[in-house]
């Protein structure tokens, strides 16, 4: 009886533990598996994509700015309006930007990212076909006249009355008004505005998945790594605007030694368009990968460890109710939209996310600007021609930044940096960059010796930009004065035309063109020389080729400055909002800097630079051009000035934004003494972050560093 009823209680015992062996053999399937292979090696592959994709974008984006001036020469545009065709990019950014950062977070993400790809791809392709209509690029030239009917015998510049006239009626043709009526570059804006629309998706929807799917402490450098890749595009690119700078625009279809001018001349237009074919067919590719990626990946084991428990409580629940999973239920647009209401409303509602906002935008507008404009500052401060200006940024100024970003990220994670310090970091390597940034005002070059504009024809320094282009010198020669086609006397002055250097005869061909026999390099009185002249502008002097030197080591240890403070600064906003707001904030960030600083700032500096400029172009029928000759001196304050101007607010308003946040961490602290040291303590909805815990700390300080 006993052995029986042993039995039989052994028997109860082992039909009471099979249920609950069932369950903790269904938890164990629960429990987290590390699968290194697809959860590793899917995040490896989407940050390869994505740093590809930001190869891309950041490729065409520089193809963009190296080509400013040839766009601007080839089409007669001032630098107001091919600033609008610059932002035209950050319009199209605008028209989605906040409904992709919001709503494409809600679909498969790398899907979208592939679909940007490729719409970028053809704005690229947009963007370069305006060339393939266009005819031949015409370049400005002086009217000349021929000795004699053989077109290789010597030239006389200095036109007779007779010959003036009839120059003059050969402008006023028919075909004139259809030329200058042409809007063909509005085709370059819109390719622009379409490349906009297709970068939308990759950095708001890339980061966000970044972030969601990686290791907390890993965040920072995977985020640093992909901004340094990335800066292979902006290298690359002007690499590549260089060499197209360097090829003429119609290669391969005119005869290249019946061309005059030099890629130093400022009517020199480069293969621009080669460029936008090339960034076009990349962007294509970089479309590829995320097709192929799905739409979520498993999450960091360390992120579940708190959440196994609960997890397994649910599935032991669930097991009890076997075959009752719900479908969810569909929102309708209403809730949608009120949701994205409230959602925007916290967003702009954040008084530190608000304050570092208006400083970024600051920031923004001074660098995109100055950057717009960079190489045409290179090329009219300095001499140098396009094609060296966008090698030179290219190789010396691009490579600092991108290593100072990566080291930003690398430092974060090394010392474990609260949001206090990453305050600290970023605006304190800011500022010194900034600082570093105005001695270009003491490096610059002085005008361009031209005669009658910077100087007298007797080598006088002209003071109030007087119209003094006729002299005695050339009186005898009747010459038009709204033409650009200077030439470089052997007593280093620069004259508008070799007509109104009074030269009457010339020898050879093409570049090598000599001209003899000018009045005006006799009456400057040069004591060395035959009074002849050669096609060009004369060179800066030894002094400007050095201060240039200057200028080039200035922008390098600036540049490494200020992106060495990048990426704290970047993670600073990911923490001032909740955490499911992160990609909204993103956007939103986007939008109001592209909005704000983006589409305008190249307008407005454009307009200023176009103030300064000394003698505009004429187009063929004899209407303005694009400007060929600045004032040197009041384009470097004019340029250099406004982008200080506009930086030296941002950091006031940096110095609000850590007020702010000490304010914030101090009330944090008090209240945490108050509740006996309980960290865990009831607090508002805006005090959910720990100012003291690093950026790059648990999944815990993720939730609690949030405002």
């Amino acid at each position: 009886m006993t052995v029986e009823t042993e039995s039989n209680h052994a028997d109860d015992s082992n039909k009471e533990a099979e249920p609950a062996q069932l369950l903790d053999d269904e938890a164990n399937k629960q429990l987290p598996v590390k699968k290194k292979t697809s959860c590793c090696t899917g995040l490896k592959v989407f940050l390869a994509a994505l740093s590809f994709s930001y190869f891309c974008k950041t490729l065409s984006g520089t193809v963009m700015k190296s080509s400013i001036t040839q766009i601007e020469r080839r089409f007669d545009l001032t630098s107001s309006t091919v600033g609008l065709v610059d932002g035209s990019f950050e319009m199209g950014n605008l028209l989605v930007i906040a409904f992709v950062s919001y709503f494409g977070a809600k679909f498969h993400r790398p899907k979208v990212i592939a679909l940007g790809c490729f719409i970028m791809a053809l704005g690229c392709l947009l963007t370069a076909m305006p060339h393939f209509f266009m005819g031949y690029y015409k370049y400005e030239r002086a009217p000349r006249t021929t000795s004699s009917v053989n077109l290789t015998s010597d030239v006389n510049p200095c036109l007779l009355q007779q010959d003036a006239n009839k120059t003059l009626l050969e402008v006023s043709q028919p075909g004139c008004e259809k030329e200058t009526s042409s809007y063909i570059w509005i085709y370059i804006l819109l390719g622009n505005m379409l490349r906009g629309i297709g970068e939308t998706p990759i950095t708001p929807l890339g980061i966000s998945y970044l972030d969601d799917f990686a290791k907390e402490e890993n965040a920072p450098v995977y985020i640093a790594s992909l901004h340094t890749i990335a800066m292979f595009g902006p290298i690359f690119g002007f690499l590549l605007g260089s060499l197209c700078a360097k090829l003429y625009v119609d290669i391969g279809f005119v005869d290249l030694e019946s061309i005059t001018i030099t890629p130093q001349d400022s009517r020199w237009v480069g293969a621009w368009w080669l460029g936008f074919i090339i960034a076009g067919t990349i962007s294509l590719l970089a479309a590829i990968p995320f097709c192929f990626l799905p739409k979520s990946l498993e999450k960091p084991e360390e992120a579940n460890n708190d959440k196994t428990s609960s997890g397994l409580l649910e599935g032991m629940g669930a097991m009890r109710k076997t075959h009752t999973s719900v479908k969810p239920k569909t929102k309708k647009w209403t809730a949608i939209l009120k949701d994205f209401y409230t959602s925007l409303k916290k967003v702009l509602s954040n008084r530190l996310y608000f304050t570092l906002l208006c400083s970024s935008l600051l920031q923004f507008s001074s660098f995109i600007g100055f950057l717009t404009y960079k190489p045409k500052y290179m090329e009219q401060q300095y001499g140098q021609s396009t094609s060296k200006s966008n090698f030179l940024i290219g190789l010396t100024s691009l490579p600092p930044i991108g290593i100072g970003i990566f080291l930003g990220g690398f430092i974060m994670k090394k010392y474990k940096m609260n949001i206090i310090g990453a305050a600290k970091f970023a605006f304190t390597m800011s500022f010194l960059g900034f600082l570093l940034t105005q001695l270009h005002f003491f490096v610059g070059c002085e005008n361009h010796v031209v005669a009658g504009l910077t100087v007298s024809y007797d080598g006088k320094p002209i003071q109030h930009h007087e119209n003094a282009l006729f002299s005695t010198c050339n009186s005898d020669c009747k010459c038009a004065t709204n033409v650009w086609d200077p030439v470089c006397g052997d007593n280093g002055i620069t004259y508008v035309s070799a007509c109104l250097a009074g030269c009457t005869t010339s020898e050879g061909h093409g570049k090598n063109m000599l001209f003899h026999n000018c009045s005006c390099l006799e009456a400057s009185r040069s004591q060395w020389g035959n009074n002849s002249a050669t096609l060009g502008q004369c060179p800066k002097s030894d002094t400007c080729s050095r201060n240039f030197i200057y200028y080039t080591v200035i922008q390098v240890i600036s540049g490494f400055c200020y992106a060495l403070g990048g990426i704290p600064a970047y993670m600073l906003m990911f923490r001032c909002v909740q955490p499911e707001l992160k990609s909204l904030a993103v956007g939103l960030y986007t939008l109001i800097v592209r909005m704000l600083a983006g589409i305008p700032a190249p307008v407005y500096f454009g307009a200023l630079i176009d103030r300064t400029c000394l003698k505009w172009g004429s187009k063929s029928c004899g209407q303005q051009g694009a400007c060929r000759i600045y004032d040197s001196n009041a384009y470097r304050y004019s340029y250099l000035g406004l982008s200080a101007l506009l930086r030296a607010p941002s950091y006031l308003l940096a110095i609000l934004f850590f007020i702010q946040l000490k304010k914030h961490y101090q009330a944090k602290k008090s209240r945490s003494t108050e509740n006996g040291g309980r960290e865990d303590a009831p607090m508002n909805k805006e005090d959910n972050f720990k100012s003291n815990e690093p950026l790059t700390g648990s999944p815990e300080a993720e939730k609690e560093s949030c405002i």
